[in-house]
């Protein structure tokens, strides 16, 4: 895990890493996942509540490294309230669960294809919007140009696959609620960091997920919370696995990420998620290669690299 304390010399491009990481390794998750589905008995919502909770395990034995790596050096912190420390983790942890959990019920409601697209095709829009009418942050024709073209590359990569998606419309509300939930955690993280109230981002990702596992608790178990023991070395393999790699590190890579750039960007490339995704599907699962996947990765990935040229060129490092 590497150290995501707060920096005030974070620069936009460790901040554009940070969040390409992030948005990779969320990528890998999608197929982790239907592994698990297809093998362990868990539901969505049990497996979003493992995730979170062993996010926090993770992330609390990490935190007890630090402290005793830099046992014997004072690291000081920017001061936060306690309102607003007790309002900023209420916040980003509802929005986590909130999207986590809406955007896996609109998947099932919905299909795949139709519950992403709509999920990760409105997020960027949202916070262009919102960001734009609270922080008063611009793209400027060539970062509209770059949000158009990876909503397009999206568009392309998810709907012109061989499935058919059936539109419903409870999955596009709950999709649209998913949406919602990560615009509120990214705007409002990215708000606190503009002034370096954001918080440590490793603390931010722990009580994120500690809000998230509390919250999911009872649903999952409704749902059924417990692996079947068949199969369980593999289960507990690729869950360990979802715990580390997508969940503890890319999102602390993803808060630390938020404080040097502008969440509209943030947004944009994390598209890449679907991406990877694609490209595991085809490597490793044996799907076919279609046109569609070709020309939508393409189109999605210029677009991605075009808004991180803008963002270079107009935002300042952090501090």
């Amino acid at each position: 895990m590497p150290s995501l304390s707060p920096s005030p010399a974070l620069t936009v491009g460790r901040g554009l890493f940070y969040v390409i990481v992030a948005a990779t390794s969320w990528g890998t998750a999608g197929a982790a996942a239907a592994l698990l589905y297809g093998n362990s008995g868990l539901g969505p919502l049990a497996l979003t509540f493992w995730r979170a909770l062993g996010g926090c395990v993770l992330l609390l034995a990490a935190r007890a490294v630090r402290a005793r790596h830099r046992a014997g050096r004072a690291t000081p912190r920017p001061y936060e309230p306690a309102g607003r420390r007790a309002v900023r983790i209420l916040v980003t942890g509802i929005g986590l669960t909130v999207f986590q959990a809406a955007y896996f019920g609109a998947v099932e409601v919905t299909g795949l294809a139709v519950g992403t697209v709509v999920t990760l095709g409105a997020a960027p829009v949202m916070v262009a919007l919102v960001g734009r009418v609270t922080m008063g942050e611009r793209l400027g024709a060539g970062g509209a140009l770059a949000v158009a073209g990876g909503l397009t590359g999206l568009l392309v990569l998810v709907l012109g696959g061989d499935g058919a998606g059936t539109v419903r419309p409870a999955g596009v509300v709950l999709a649209l609620l998913a949406a919602a939930g990560y615009s509120t955690m990214t705007l409002y993280t990215r708000h606190l960091g503009r002034d370096g109230g954001g918080g440590d981002p490793h603390t931010t990702t722990l009580t994120s997920f500690a809000v998230c596992a509390v919250l999911l608790l009872p649903f999952a178990v409704a749902e059924g919370l417990w692996p079947q023991a068949h199969g369980i070395v593999r289960t507990l393999g690729l869950m360990i696995y979802m715990v580390a790699i997508p969940t503890a590190l890319a999102y602390g890579l993803y808060f630390a990420g938020l404080a040097a750039l502008r969440a509209t960007t943030v947004t944009v490339i994390t598209l890449i998620e679907p991406v990877t995704a694609s490209v595991i599907a085809v490597v490793l699962l044996g799907e076919r290669l279609t046109a569609a996947t070709v020309v939508g990765t393409a189109v999605l990935l210029g677009a991605v690299g075009a808004l991180a040229v803008v963002e270079a060129r107009t935002t300042a490092p952090a501090g």
